[in-house]
């Protein structure tokens, strides 16, 4: 029986590719979310949804509604008992309703490949009930894969059009770690994960980035499918932008989000869906405004 689990994800509110028109919330971020328990291999399809609105403070004429679609090819493969390799190629459609008119950007974004290490995993079981622990460390890069073709020396290049490129132009590098403990059908996870940016070509590097989530899941079964449905609190810092070692007004700022999703387990495929509602969020000194993000993912086991 393959089961939902919490075990190995880095829950992170980073979603593959986001921007909004001045924050400079950056492209080429990683998001992970709820994985498959898998023992050698698994892959799947991830669409995700993240909207922005911006109106700058005393000038309501001055507004961009952006709006991200990552559809995104992932999977992953065991090595031994304490490894694990993922990978994740996204496909932007980056689209952007501003009182410029509409702007659209498509194409393959920034490949992120991650390993992960389980530093220990403990299970106890007594009198019928289950209690289990696993503690994961892992690493790795983003690949500047995506299209970039924004020159930020050229005095008409807009914030807005710096942040809705499929690729940052860079090579960044993540480090992650995820502490899960599980007694029976209730478990609790949490994770952190830092981002760490660099510059590109052209001297632009977006700021760096620190996620942390607390997930609690529940976990049944319904005839021959497993129900996992799930609720957590994320929260994410992220650092100013700079431009030849220049900081970029009005980037960076921090976001909080409660979560609520769910998984289905059909022996090896799961099919899952989660929805994030920011509640508290600074970006652009309150310009600009998250809305409410959502996920579809579907994936094969092995």
């Amino acid at each position: 029986m393959k089961k939902i689990t919490l075990t190995i994800i880095i829950v992170s509110v980073t979603i593959s590719s986001f921007a909004c028109e001045i924050c400079g919330c950056g492209v080429g971020n990683l998001y992970l979310g709820l994985m498959p328990d898998f023992k050698k291999k698994f892959f799947g399809l991830r669409y995700q949804y993240t909207p922005y609105e911006t109106e700058i403070t005393g000038d309501a004429s001055q507004f961009s509604k952006d709006y991200y679609h990552t559809i995104e090819a992932w999977g992953g493969i065991s090595i031994g008992s304490r490894w694990q390799l993922l990978g994740f190629v996204p496909y932007q459609i980056n689209y952007q309703n501003t009182d410029d008119g509409e702007k659209r950007q498509d194409g393959l974004g920034d490949i992120s490949l991650l390993a992960n290490y389980k530093i220990f995993g403990k299970m106890k079981m007594n009198d019928g009930k289950s209690l289990s622990q696993q503690l994961w460390i892992g690493g790795g890069v983003k690949l500047p894969s995506g299209k970039n073709n924004i020159d930020p020396n050229n005095p008409e290049t807009e914030m807005g059009d710096v942040n809705s490129q499929a690729g940052s132009g860079s090579l960044d590098f993540h480090v992650t770690s995820s502490y899960n403990i599980r007694f029976n059908k209730i478990g609790i996870n949490t994770t952190a994960a830092y981002k760490i940016n660099t510059a590109n070509s052209e001297g632009y590097k977006f700021g760096n980035r620190f996620n942390a989530s607390s997930f609690v899941f529940y976990s049944s079964q319904m005839h021959r499918m497993t129900v996992s449905p799930n609720l957590g609190i994320l929260y994410q810092k992220t650092a100013a932008n700079n431009f030849q070692s220049s900081k970029v007004e009005l980037t960076g700022g921090y976001l909080a989000m409660a979560a609520a999703g769910v998984e289905l387990g059909f022996k090896t495929i799961t099919v899952g869906a989660n929805v994030q509602l920011p509640f508290s969020q600074n970006f652009a000194e309150g310009q600009t405004e998250a809305k409410t993000r959502a996920m579809l993912h579907m994936s094969f086991s092995f």
